[in-house]
Protein backbone atom coordinates (compact mmCIF):
# COMPACT_ATOMS: atom_id res chain seq x y z
CA UNK A 1 0.00 0.00 0.00
CA UNK A 2 0.81 3.06 -1.31
CA UNK A 3 0.64 6.01 0.99
CA UNK A 4 0.02 9.52 -0.62
CA UNK A 5 -0.02 12.49 0.76
CA UNK A 6 -1.80 15.72 -0.53
CA UNK A 7 -0.56 17.90 3.08
CA UNK A 8 3.02 17.95 4.24
CA UNK A 9 3.77 18.30 7.79
CA UNK A 10 5.16 21.72 6.65
CA UNK A 11 1.96 22.72 4.81
CA UNK A 12 0.36 22.26 8.56
CA UNK A 13 2.12 23.82 9.91
CA UNK A 14 2.47 27.42 7.59
CA UNK A 15 -1.75 26.93 7.87
CA UNK A 16 -1.29 27.06 11.81
CA UNK A 17 1.06 30.15 11.15
CA UNK A 18 -0.99 32.10 9.38
CA UNK A 19 -4.50 31.32 11.74
CA UNK A 20 -3.04 32.18 14.84
CA UNK A 21 -1.61 34.78 17.53
CA UNK A 22 1.82 34.43 18.91
CA UNK A 23 3.65 35.67 21.87
CA UNK A 24 7.02 37.18 21.40
CA UNK A 25 10.27 36.00 24.02
CA UNK A 26 9.81 39.48 25.61
CA UNK A 27 6.09 39.25 25.96
CA UNK A 28 6.25 36.02 27.37
CA UNK A 29 8.88 37.38 30.00
CA UNK A 30 6.70 40.48 30.72
CA UNK A 31 4.10 38.50 31.99
CA UNK A 32 5.77 35.26 33.10
CA UNK A 33 4.54 36.40 36.83
CA UNK A 34 1.19 37.55 36.04
CA UNK A 35 -1.48 35.39 37.25
CA UNK A 36 -3.33 35.83 33.77
CA UNK A 37 -0.66 34.16 32.02
CA UNK A 38 -0.55 30.71 32.12
CA UNK A 39 2.30 28.91 30.15
CA UNK A 40 1.41 24.85 28.94
CA UNK A 41 5.00 22.76 27.68
CA UNK A 42 3.20 20.31 25.63
CA UNK A 43 6.19 18.58 24.99
CA UNK A 44 6.49 14.83 26.43
CA UNK A 45 7.68 14.06 29.98
CA UNK A 46 11.34 12.89 29.11
CA UNK A 47 11.65 16.82 27.40
CA UNK A 48 10.83 17.90 31.10
CA UNK A 49 13.51 15.93 32.41
CA UNK A 50 16.02 16.84 30.62
CA UNK A 51 15.95 20.32 29.74
CA UNK A 52 13.08 21.92 32.20
CA UNK A 53 10.10 24.05 31.98
CA UNK A 54 9.69 28.20 31.85
CA UNK A 55 9.14 28.51 35.34
CA UNK A 56 5.24 28.24 36.21
CA UNK A 57 4.68 26.22 33.26
CA UNK A 58 2.32 23.53 33.13
CA UNK A 59 2.43 20.14 31.57
CA UNK A 60 0.28 18.76 28.85
CA UNK A 61 1.18 16.36 26.65
CA UNK A 62 0.74 17.44 22.75
CA UNK A 63 -1.18 14.10 22.82
CA UNK A 64 -3.68 14.53 25.07
CA UNK A 65 -4.46 18.47 24.23
CA UNK A 66 -7.82 17.70 22.61
CA UNK A 67 -9.27 15.42 25.99
CA UNK A 68 -7.60 17.85 28.33
CA UNK A 69 -9.27 21.06 26.85
CA UNK A 70 -12.77 19.44 26.20
CA UNK A 71 -14.32 20.18 30.02
CA UNK A 72 -16.78 17.04 28.97
CA UNK A 73 -14.18 14.87 28.14
CA UNK A 74 -13.69 12.49 31.70
CA UNK A 75 -9.75 13.70 31.08
CA UNK A 76 -10.81 17.48 31.55
CA UNK A 77 -8.15 19.71 33.36
CA UNK A 78 -9.87 22.61 35.41
CA UNK A 79 -6.80 24.94 34.51
CA UNK A 80 -8.24 25.02 30.78
CA UNK A 81 -11.59 26.35 32.15
CA UNK A 82 -10.24 29.23 33.93
CA UNK A 83 -10.44 32.67 32.52
CA UNK A 84 -6.59 33.35 31.30
CA UNK A 85 -4.23 33.62 28.15
CA UNK A 86 -2.31 30.40 27.35
CA UNK A 87 0.80 30.34 25.80
CA UNK A 88 0.97 27.15 24.38
CA UNK A 89 5.40 26.02 23.62
CA UNK A 90 7.24 23.02 22.70
CA UNK A 91 11.13 23.37 21.65
CA UNK A 92 10.91 24.99 18.54
CA UNK A 93 7.35 26.20 18.15
CA UNK A 94 6.04 23.53 15.75
CA UNK A 95 3.75 21.23 18.34
CA UNK A 96 2.79 24.41 19.61
CA UNK A 97 1.81 26.24 16.50
CA UNK A 98 -0.35 23.33 15.55
CA UNK A 99 -2.06 23.05 19.20
CA UNK A 100 -2.20 26.93 19.47
CA UNK A 101 -4.73 26.37 16.15
CA UNK A 102 -6.56 23.26 17.63
CA UNK A 103 -7.25 25.03 21.37
CA UNK A 104 -8.79 27.83 19.06
CA UNK A 105 -10.66 25.91 16.77
CA UNK A 106 -12.16 24.12 20.40
CA UNK A 107 -13.34 27.31 21.97
CA UNK A 108 -9.83 28.50 23.82
CA UNK A 109 -10.42 32.10 23.56
CA UNK A 110 -6.98 33.65 24.43
CA UNK A 111 -4.60 30.87 22.96
CA UNK A 112 -1.42 32.25 22.04
CA UNK A 113 2.30 30.25 20.28
CA UNK A 114 5.29 31.05 22.31
CA UNK A 115 7.35 31.95 18.85
CA UNK A 116 10.30 30.06 18.24
CA UNK A 117 9.44 28.04 21.59
CA UNK A 118 11.96 26.75 24.34
CA UNK A 119 14.69 27.36 21.60
CA UNK A 120 13.93 30.43 21.30
CA UNK A 121 13.57 31.30 25.19
CA UNK A 122 16.47 29.20 25.92
CA UNK A 123 18.90 31.51 23.25
CA UNK A 124 17.78 34.92 24.57
CA UNK A 125 19.39 33.71 27.50
CA UNK A 126 16.34 33.11 29.52
CA UNK A 127 16.24 30.38 32.64
CA UNK A 128 14.03 27.05 33.30
CA UNK A 129 13.28 25.49 36.39
CA UNK A 130 12.68 21.50 37.19
CA UNK A 131 8.65 20.25 36.03
CA UNK A 132 7.76 19.97 39.72
CA UNK A 133 6.35 16.54 39.65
Amino acid sequence: MTFISTKSYQDLIADAEASISFFSIEEAMANLDSAQVQFIDLRVYRELDKTGVIPGALSCPRGLLEFWLDQDSPYARQVFAKDATFVFYCDNGWRSMLSTQMAQTMGLKDAFCLRGGLDAWLAAGNTVEPYNW
